[in-house]
C-alpha cells in the first residue's frame, strides 16, 4: 500500500519511511559517520519499490542530518545543534568579560569555535541594507564578513555593514581581530551604547554556493537572519547579514508578557 491513514488523513508510504530513519537517526540507533542503508537495503527493510525509497531519502536528506556523498551514498552528519539564545547572547556582561556573541553562546555549548575573517574593507552599501542603514544607496560603508566554525564545521557566514562616519575613527573594527567582545564592545568604547538589537529569520533551501561554503548537502535548509544593532539614540549602527545551517542552531527566544 501506498499510504496509511492516521487521523483521518493519508500519509504517504514514503513520508513513513523518511520519518523512521530520521528518528533512527535522532534516537542514535544510526551513529553519526555511518551509512544509512543502501536503497536495495531499505526496498528489502520497508517491501516497498525503489521510487518510494528514494523519495523518502530525499526528505531524509531536506531535515539536514544526513550527507550525499557521490558514488557513497548518505552518511550521519556529526552536527549537533548549537542553542542559539537570542535573549542573553547579546548580554553587555559578555562583551565586558571579552566574549563576542558567537563566542558566547558556542562556549556555552561546550563547543569549539573559530572565526575566518574573509574580507574587511570599504564597500557600497546593498541596496536592502542600506534602508536598514538609513543611507542612500550609493553611500560607503565599512564591511566585514566572516565564517565561523564550529568543531572545525563551517556552520555560519556573516557580513556586517557600518556606516563610514561611525568607523572611521574606530582603527580596531578594520582589524580582522578587533579586540576582546568583538565589533559592539569597540563601539561601546567609543559611546554608541546600544539599545537593542532586532533580528527577522527566514527559512529557505541552501543555494548551490551557500550549500559548498557551509559543506551542505545541496537543498539543505539554511536560515537567513538579519540583524539590526540600535544605540541608546535610535540609530540602526550595524547591519549584519547572515545565513546559518539550520540543523546547527536552536532559537531560544525570552518574550515578556507585559509592556
Amino acid at each position: 500500500m501506498g499510504t496509511a491513514v492516521g487521523g483521518g488523513r493519508a500519509v504517504p508510504r514514503y513520508v513513513q519511511i523518511a520519518d523512521d530513519i530520521v528518528q533512527q537517526i535522532r534516537a542514535g540507533v544510526l551513529k553519526p559517520g555511518e551509512m544509512v542503508p543502501s536503497e536495495s537495503e531499505l526496498v528489502e527493510r520497508y517491501g516497498v519499490a525503489g521510487g518510494t525509497i528514494r523519495k523518502a531519502m530525499v526528505e531524509v536528506r531536506a531535515s539536514g542530518l544526513v550527507e550525499t556523498r557521490h558514488g557513497k551514498g548518505s552518511i550521519v552528519k556529526d552536527r549537533p545543534p548549537v542553542r542559539h539564545r537570542s535573549s542573553d547572547r547579546f548580554r553587555r556582561s559578555h562583551r565586558q568579560g571579552g566574549k563576542a556573541a558567537y563566542l558566547a553562546e558556542s562556549a556555552q555549548s561546550g563547543a569549539t569555535a573559530k572565526v575566518s575573517v574573509l574580507y574587511i574593507g570599504p564597500m557600497e552599501v546593498p541596496e536592502d541594507v542600506a534602508g536598514r542603514l538609513g543611507v542612500e544607496h550609493s553611500t560607503q560603508v565599512l564591511a566585514r564578513r566572516r565564517l565561523y566554525f564550529r568543531n572545525g564545521t563551517p556552520v555560519e557566514t556573516a557580513s556586517s555593514y557600518l556606516p563610514w562616519d561611525v568607523v572611521k575613527d574606530i582603527p580596531e573594527l578594520f582589524a580582522e581581530n578587533p579586540g576582546g567582545g568583538g565589533i559592539y564592545a569597540r563601539l561601546e568604547d567609543h559611546g554608541h551604547e546600544f539599545a537593542e538589537f532586532v533580528e527577522t529569520l527566514q527559512a529557505r533551501p541552501a543555494t548551490k554556493a551557500e550549500a559548498s561554503e557551509l559543506a551542505l548537502s545541496p537543498g539543505a535548509p539554511v536560515v537567513h537572519l538579519v540583524r539590526e544593532a540600535l544605540t541608546t539614540e535610535g540609530r540602526v549602527v550595524e547591519v549584519c547579514d547572515t545565513l546559518m545551517a539550520a540543523d546547527q542552531f536552536v532559537f531560544s527566544y525570552r518574550i515578556p508578557a507585559t509592556d
